[in-house]
């Protein structure tokens, strides 16, 4: 049976980078909860940046691609996230944030099943880059290549926002389909709000529970729980709603 090994699978997958990718390979910088201490196989996947010199050619896409879905099938449950991007978007930052190419599991089907129409289609920009590379100035860690400070800028407060609100905008309407997931972000895009701290989820949950209505603890506990521990939650929805709809009107003050 196989034994997921996280150090392994990122040492390969930057060896493989440099190879595929050449002399146009700036780095390799990791980020995401592997970098902030909460990286949980059943949780979490393996967030990567790739930052390059110049545009890729479809057939060096393809090569990467394959690639990528290899590793996939040996990490985690859910898997690898990566974005290939120009060094020119990250230093100056330009937003919403243009990437050559992007990797995750839940495009796993659409790529096996033509490869050739992801390659071509799979690019454009990604206002979720905002807060990738933000939490890659503040606390990522440079795998391969250039360093971190000499290849990103820093992210303007104000896009950082912008990319996380446009994460967690609909919670009101999808809290009871995404429960820990959205309890979760909805803690850490509040803690950045009102205390200018980039949370990961789990830190997030621990900052809600010192600093957001009692009301709303047994929810933010639960979901700290089945990020933490994998444990099996039957959550209150109607909590769930409340809380919500208060975190969105923090937001929206």
């Amino acid at each position: 049976m196989f034994e997921f090994n996280r150090n392994s699978l990122i040492n390969g997958f930057v060896e493989q980078s440099k190879e595929i990718l050449r002399e146009n390979l700036v780095g390799v910088y990791l980020h995401g909860s592997s970098v902030m201490g909460c990286f949980n196989p059943q949780k979490s996947d393996i967030d990567l940046i790739i930052v390059v010199d110049r545009p890729l050619t479809d057939p060096v896409k393809r090569a990467y691609m394959e690639m990528t879905v290899g590793y996939n099938a040996m990490g985690p449950a859910k898997g690898i996230e990566m974005s290939i991007v120009l060094r020119e978007v990250c230093k100056p930052f330009v937003y919403p944030t243009p990437y050559e190419l992007h990797f995750s599991a839940g495009h796993l089907d659409w790529y096996r099943e033509d490869p050739d129409d992801y390659i071509r289609r799979m690019n454009g920009v990604d206002k979720d880059l905002a807060a990738h590379f933000t939490i890659i100035n503040k606390r990522g860690r440079c795998l391969y290549g250039a360093p971190i400070e000499d290849v990103f800028a820093e992210v303007p407060s104000s896009d950082y926002m912008d990319s996380i609100w446009f994460d967690v905008e609909e919670a009101a309407e999808e809290i009871t389909e995404y429960p820990m997931y959205l309890t979760l972000n909805l803690a850490r895009v509040l803690a950045y709000k009102k205390e200018g701290l980039v949370l990961s989820k789990k830190e997030g949950g621990d900052w809600a529970l010192e600093h957001l209505p009692v009301e709303y603890r047994p929810l933010i506990a639960d979901a700290l729980r089945e990020y933490s521990e994998s444990a099996e939650i039957v959550y209150d929805d109607a909590l769930a709603g409340r809380y919500a709809e208060y975190a969105i009107g923090e937001l929206k003050q």
